[in-house]
């Protein structure tokens, strides 16, 4: 689509089909609209050949001919009508014939309007004019987003398909970009809609200046020829396709500048606003033909370096598709893993050190797929981003505490449940709410329930997740930091945090043996919990000096391979009415933790 707005100027840059059997008409009616500035002209003098030209050049309006040999207007007409990308292209007839019969043919195969031979100037300017402005108005609607008056999804698919069409015709070289402005829903989130509307604004604008100054670059240098078309397709979404280069490579400069200019500072509504992006870019040849292909393969280049942190560009490769093509089987079985009941808990003891007594256990949650056990280290990441942790977090909330109840009541065994809260989880409008009903429908002793947070998940609103927490607290549940020592610990907050334990992540104690420094951080994390008066719990031990070292500092609990992996509900049953259980089953949480 040549029509990008509808005003005068831009009506002159549509691009006019003349399907005419005469030269001699064809020469007439191209000098009547060159002087009205028309310049944009594909001339068809055989008519067998119009529908192939029309794919290939996809004019904004054809001027058409009745009577030809072989093919005649009419079977054109029809065949316009009948192609699913031109079955509102305005056809204006320019015949000689005065029948009225054949008038009214052609208004029943959908002619737009009539011209009659010979041709008067001023009429035929006004008529293509008219013609032009409507459709302009039309595609404006149906193909141009309102707020970035950029071509949409719709437009972009159909010239990405002709794009790729035309570049295997011409064995040219075609790029796609697929541009995601970085964490743009907290710009919505937290300052508003509209000003996330100005700042899309202002993006489309610089990347708009940084095609035009590129195109300027490509005509001095190899890159001759080479045309950009920006589009927008959702949200913070944009696509760019490059025509015409002779390297990918003038696709990373382009998508090095749009980083840089994304980059800078922008003023809106009073409030300084920063961004950056993820750029995927994908080409053909070689990878594909396909514009779904194609579209793929930029879109996970793209979700590659947003996985990195953004700000950067990646070309795809088979490798990144690959990655995406099992992520996206990963997530389609994640989300099926509920109803199909493949989720399943595994529980592993938490040891008093002094005494050897299990005390409790902290469930951590495993997928059973029909592949087999997937890793908690593919399965639960994937959970948070795609926000199923949610409804995932509130069925090991209710199975945890199902099974504890259990626990207490048939098997008499009085310990304590610790659940892992994942960051999504905790930030849930409804999490409270969630609790309070899981523990309700449970009928379990809330002092018996331990949530595990971790400190990354304090970082933001501090204020707000201590209130949360103070609310916990008062309902009788305890609260743990988990992985303490790993993340950005603040004495300063630790102070205020309502806590009853803090858990040694386990890298230091993995380090203890060859690293003084790492005995020095676990010693200083079992005083300073002792001196705020919380219980610590050390993650990991595998080794019995380890153990002892831990026992010297006064550390009260630990869990790790020394004692038992995760292991099923039934096992930690037997494993507290007796200890020695542990030498009878295979090591199944040494393969699971």
């Amino acid at each position: 689509m040549a029509l990008v707005d509808d005003n005068y100027q831009g009506l002159k840059d549509a691009k006019i089909m003349i399907v005419d059997d005469e030269p001699i008409n064809i020469d007439v009616v191209q000098a009547f609209l060159e002087e009205e500035e028309y310049r944009n002209f594909v001339t068809v003098e055989d008519s067998t050949q119009a529908m192939r030209l029309l794919e290939e050049t996809r004019p904004d309006l054809m001027l058409l001919d009745l009577i030809m040999p072989e093919v005649s207007g009419f079977d054109i007409l029809a065949a316009v009508r009948a192609h699913p990308k031109f079955r509102h292209l305005p056809v204006i007839i320019l015949t000689a014939s005065t029948d009225a019969q054949n008038k009214l043919k052609a208004l029943d195969f959908g002619a737009t309007d009539f011209l009659a031979k010979p041709l008067d100037q001023s009429e035929l300017g006004l008529r293509v004019r008219n013609t032009l402005a409507a459709k302009a108005y039309q595609d404006q609607l149906a193909y141009y987003d309102v707020l970035t008056k950029l071509p949409n999804r719709h437009l972009f698919l159909e010239d990405l398909s002709w794009s790729l069409k035309t570049a295997k015709r011409h064995e040219e070289q075609l790029a796609l970009l697929s541009i995601e402005i970085d964490n743009f829903d907290n710009v919505n989130d937290t300052i508003g809609l509209n000003v996330g509307d100005e700042v899309l604004r202002i993006v489309t604008h610089r990347i708009q200046k940084v095609i035009r100054e590129c195109d300027v670059l490509g005509r001095s240098t190899e890159y001759k020829g080479a045309t950009t078309t920006l589009f927008h397709l959702d949200s913070s979404d944009f696509s760019l396709i490059i025509d015409r280069i002779h390297s990918v490579d003038h696709a990373a400069v382009v998508a090095k500048r749009i980083l840089k200019t994304l980059k800078k500072p922008m003023r809106v509504a009073g409030t300084g606003i920063y961004v950056t992006a993820s750029i995927g870019i994908a080409s053909t040849p070689p990878e594909c033909d396909e514009p779904s292909d194609l579209l793929r393969l930029a879109t996970s280049a793209r979700d590659y370096v947003k996985k990195l942190g953004g700000d950067s560009f990646q070309f795809s490769s088979n490798a990144i598709n690959e990655m995406y093509k099992k992520r996206l089987k990963l997530e389609t079985g994640l989300r099926k893993a509920l109803e199909k009941e493949e989720l399943i808990l595994f529980y592993q003891p938490k040891v008093e050190i002094v005494t050897g007594i299990i005390k409790g256990v902290e469930a951590l949650l495993r997928w059973q797929s029909d592949e087999g056990i997937v890793a908690p280290n593919d399965f639960i990441p994937l959970a948070e981003e795609t926000g199923l942790i949610v409804p995932i977090g509130e069925w090991v909330l209710s199975e945890a505490c199902r099974q504890l109840k259990e626990w207490h009541q048939s098997a008499g065994i009085p310990i304590s449940m610790s659940i892992n809260l994942s960051a999504r989880q905790f930030s849930d409008a409804n999490f409270l709410q969630t609790i309070k009903r899981v523990i309700n429908n449970s009928c379990i002793e809330e002092h018996f329930l331990t949530l595990e947070l971790t400190e990354s998940m304090l970082l933001d609103d501090i204020d707000e997740k201590i209130k949360l927490m103070k609310t916990l607290r008062a309902m009788g549940l305890k609260l743990s930091i988990d992985d303490f020592g790993k993340g950005y610990s603040s004495l300063n907050y630790l102070r205020k945090l309502p806590l009853d334990e803090l858990k040694i992540d386990r890298s230091f104690i993995m380090e203890m043996s060859n690293s003084s420094e790492c005995r020095a951080i676990v010693s200083t994390i079992v005083f300073l919990a002792r001196s705020l008066k919380l219980s610590t719990v050390a993650e990991g031990i595998e080794k019995k000096e380890e153990l002892a070292f831990l026992r010297e500092l006064g550390c009260g609990q630990y869990q790790g391979l020394l004692f038992s992996g995760p292991v099923t509900s039934n096992e930690i049953t037997e494993l507290v009415q007796n200890p020695n259980f542990m030498d009878t089953i295979a090591p199944v949480g040494a393969v699971l933790s």
